[in-house]
């Protein structure tokens, strides 16, 4: 009766969401994406990529690689550019053995930031091998004396405690030894390898002059050309850079650190460099700072037993040898009576 007709309502367009493409996935596959990206949102509300990486670290802290490995990820999801997060990816990967992975997430950060940032280059170093070790080496050291010469003459030392990740020449000369340590192993045989393992030796050394790896390197460097003596000198050097009693004979007051004592396979190294020098004496007090330092851990790892862990003055009582500083399982080997 004369009433007019009710306009239609105007349908509003949708919103269009960011949404994975879903095309020729199963139902299950389907399925995990949903819940990927559930969980993705719900991280987005709940933390932030900087607690997340704070997460991160706890837990590789406490060596619990794949808890790391989850909250590390879920940052990226949040920001996949975020090279501290893909720095962190890198090395939980390669904690966990998986190198291919590791090569990825660390070649992602070189394409994202290539001329900023060495670690990811010595990272890609230590899991590659031969020339291509060396090539990332060699450009990782490129941007160290890059930032150290922004720094100033005084670099790092200059504000120690604002910035403990700031680049320093020892930096510069462990990177060098490791290039010089690829000459002595992977390309002993190439043509003039010797003669390049010296030069980066000694330009680990011109950056930090007391080096132990590098004054160690320069060791064997020189026993494997059956320059003995000097190696000696060299290695005795090395030692008492970090081991308490050739400090003290060399007038060193300072108290030892466990961070400046030297890496595992360093240390395994010094004590057959040690035996070959005949200085056994050295040796035995290697062992003990290895003892004192590692004991508990190598002990649980072998026996499970907290309260069983023995003192140093028991191995000596029961006869344990050199065996305990130079076996490659890093176990102990009891000899018999």
């Amino acid at each position: 009766m004369g009433g007019q007709a009710k306009g239609k309502k105007k349908n509003k367009p949708k919103k269009k969401e960011n949404r994975p493409n879903r095309v020729g996935l199963s139902p299950q596959e389907r399925m995990k994406v949903r819940m990927h990206v559930k969980a993705k949102r719900k991280t987005a509300e709940k933390y932030s990529v900087q607690q997340l990486l704070e997460k991160t670290e706890e837990y590789m802290d406490s060596f619990d690689f794949e808890m790391a490995s989850l909250f590390c990820q879920r940052a990226l999801d949040l920001e996949a550019t975020n090279l501290q997060a893909l720095d962190m990816l890198g090395h939980i990967h390669s904690e966990m053995g998986d190198i291919l992975k590791a090569k990825e997430v660390f070649q992602r950060a070189v394409e994202l930031s290539p001329d900023v940032g060495h670690r990811k280059y010595m990272s890609l170093g230590q899991i590659h091998t031969g020339q291509e070790a060396v090539d990332f080496y060699l450009k990782g050291i490129q941007i160290l004396l890059s930032a150290l010469e922004k720094q100033g003459p005084l670099g790092a030392s200059a504000f120690p405690e604002e910035d403990t990740d700031l680049p320093t020449e020892r930096d510069v000369s462990v990177a060098y030894c490791s290039i010089a340590e690829i000459y002595l192993t992977d390309l002993c045989m190439e043509e003039g390898a010797a003669v390049k393992c010296k030069e980066f030796i000694e330009r680990a050394l011109h950056y930090h002059h007391d080096n132990p790896e590098a004054l160690q390197l320069m060791a064997s460097y020189l026993f494997s050309n059956e320059r003995n003596q000097e190696g000696k000198e060299y290695l005795l050097k090395s030692v008492a850079g970090w081991l308490p009693s050739q400090k003290a004979a060399s007038g060193l007051e300072e108290d030892l650190q466990v961070c400046s004592i030297p890496p595992y396979e360093s240390r395994i190294t010094t004590a057959k460099l040690l035996i070959e020098a005949e200085e056994y004496e050295v040796n035995i007090f290697c062992v003990h700072i290895r003892w004192s330092v590692l004991s508990s851990s190598l002990w649980l790892l072998r026996t499970g037993n907290e309260s069983s862990v023995p003192s140093f003055a028991s191995l000596q009582t029961a006869q344990w040898t050199l065996c305990f500083c130079v076996c490659s399982v890093c176990m102990c080997c009891q000899v018999e009576q």
